[in-house]
């Protein structure tokens, strides 16, 4: 079983900390952030598998930071939580409703599809060369 670090960014630090018990739980590394320069400050300096946008930071705000981890050549997966409404964040790879079974089956799925991109792409560049 492989380890992912995923950098949480959320602006409640209570529900960080209650889901990130869960993640651990699961498995996961967890880097909690309540800020978005805090997010970028640590995005810039670790390695993470996935990145999870809590629910009630602003749309505009997951959109700045997915942009400019996407602008520094990163293709880790943005996973979104979403906010009441349940619509989808265009920007993100994937969106999922704030439920502890569905956020972590999400995350799952999305390093799952990530891990086998990887690995097609890894085999395609094997076979052209």
């Amino acid at each position: 079983m492989s380890i992912n670090v995923v950098l949480a960014v959320g602006v409640d630090s209570w529900l960080l900390t209650a889901h990130s018990a869960l993640w651990r739980s699961d498995g996961y590394i967890v880097i909690s952030v309540n800020s978005l320069k805090e997010a970028i400050d640590h995005f810039r300096t670790g390695d993470f598998d996935l990145v999870l946008l809590g629910h009630a930071i602003a749309v505009e705000e997951k959109e700045s930071l997915t942009l400019l981890i996407r602008a520094a050549g990163s293709r880790t997966p943005i996973l979104c939580i979403a906010d009441h409404s349940g619509n989808r964040e265009p920007f993100a790879d994937a969106t999922v409703t704030n439920d502890s079974s569905a956020l972590l089956r999400g995350m799952g799925e999305l390093l799952a599809r990530e891990s086998q991109l990887r690995a097609v792409q890894t085999r395609t560049f094997r076979n052209a060369t």
